[in-house]
């Protein structure tokens, strides 16, 4: 069965009002904060996967995608790098989607449009993106999340989870056609993004993930808190700490994070401040555009 690009497999079981997680790479993946949580959630509710673009070379540029190649049984096979989507089955009956998006490079409406056409054509009740992004906050404090919930509620409140909807302005990517599209039709929308320390840069940083499932814990029933991490991700932040000990100046900037940090929590407790914002010290400023060059640099 095709719907749009997608090609979408024959013998799939009855899915019925299903709920959609997704996450887009490389775009708003840092640490792989979406990917894994996604992963660990679909091995929880048994998930397979039933489709993927048909041609996914129509989107992606596989020079900056790249291919992997592997050996298999003394037999080269070529691994081409796609999107695709899997369907689970919480124990309560509760269908899901989970949708783990490229960002494209070419084609970027159709490419949007297949994905609309898949929630349409599934019926989706509730779409949720998860993400993370690198920002100027210390390893040393809970990991922030915001996003937006809408109407729906939280079985449990979660700290230093802010939940207000973006004002943001500018250049931005294809992928929020895509936020667009799921608003005109006006199902259950949330997303959720991970600041992580960007002086980290963890390939794979797991007190994100923990934070993430533990935030959609408190709005899925279905998704335990314990499926978190936790220990891994203290661990990967304790030896992070004995590697900064050393460096005296980047020490310096972890506590003026620290304080900054300290000060917009004490804020959120004071309605009248607004969505004021703490200014960065030039120091901070500095650093981490010398960070962010070298990670275009590395692309």
């Amino acid at each position: 069965m095709d719907i749009g690009a997608f090609k979408i497999q024959d013998d799939i079981p009855e899915i019925t009002n299903p709920y959609v997680i997704a996450m887009i790479k490389p775009w708003v993946d840092v640490g792989k904060v979406g990917t894994l949580t996604l992963n660990r959630i679909e091995r929880f509710f048994g998930a397979t996967e039933i489709g993927q673009l048909a041609k996914p070379g129509k989107f992606f540029d596989f020079t900056r995608y790249r291919p992997n190649m592997r050996f298999v049984q003394g037999k080269r096979t070529m691994r081409i790098p796609n999107s695709f989507l899997k369907h689970g089955k919480s124990e309560n009956g509760q269908d899901y989607l989970f949708l783990h998006l490229f960002e494209p490079h070419a084609n970027g409406e159709e490419y949007v449009e297949s994905i609309l056409e898949i929630v349409k054509q599934f019926k989706v009740e509730r779409y949720c993106r998860v993400g993370a992004m690198y920002d100027a906050v210390p390893h040393t404090r809970p990991i922030l999340i915001t996003g937006a919930i809408g109407e729906i509620n939280q079985i449990r409140q979660v700290e230093n989870l802010r939940l207000r909807q973006s004002s943001y302005q500018g250049p931005t990517t294809i992928m929020n056609l895509l936020a667009v599209g799921i608003d005109d039709l006006e199902m259950e929308t949330l997303n959720f993004m991970a600041h992580l320390p960007q002086y980290a840069q963890l390939e794979e940083d797991y007190s994100g993930v923990s934070r993430m499932i533990e935030v959609l814990s408190s709005i899925y029933a279905d998704i335990p808190k314990d499926l978190s991490p936790i220990r891994r991700g203290q661990r990967q932040y304790r030896e992070l700490t004995k590697a900064v000990e050393n460096n005296s100046e980047l020490k310096g900037l972890i506590e003026q994070m620290e304080s900054m940090y300290d000060s917009d929590r004490k804020s959120e407790l004071d309605e009248s401040q607004g969505d004021e914002a703490s200014s960065l010290s030039p120091e901070i400023e500095d650093f981490l555009d010398e960070i962010g060059q070298q990670l275009e640099d590395d692309k």
